[in-house]
C-alpha cells in the first residue's frame, strides 16, 4: 500500500492528458478547421453593396429608407 497515491497519480495524468489533447485535437478539426472554410467561402463572394441594397429594399436600415 506504500506509494499507492503517487502511481495511481501518474497513471491518472497521463490518461487526463492524453483525453484532453485527444478533444483539443477533434474541435479543432472536427469544428474550428470547417468553420474557417466556411467563412473564407462566404466572405470570397461577398459583395457588401449588393446585401445593403437588398436589406434597404427590404426595409431593415431606418438610416436608407427603401424607395
Amino acid at each position: 500500500m506504500r506509494r499507492l497515491l503517487a502511481r495511481r497519480m501518474k497513471f491518472h495524468l497521463l490518461g487526463a492528458f492524453l483525453v484532453s489533447m485527444g478533444c483539443a485535437t477533434l474541435y479543432k478539426f472536427g469544428v474550428a478547421e470547417p468553420r474557417k472554410r466556411a467563412y473564407a467561402q462566404f466572405y470570397r463572394n461577398y459583395d457588401p453593396m449588393k446585401d445593403f441594397q437588398a436589406m434597404k429594399a427590404a426595409g431593415v436600415l431606418e438610416c436608407a429608407p427603401p424607395k
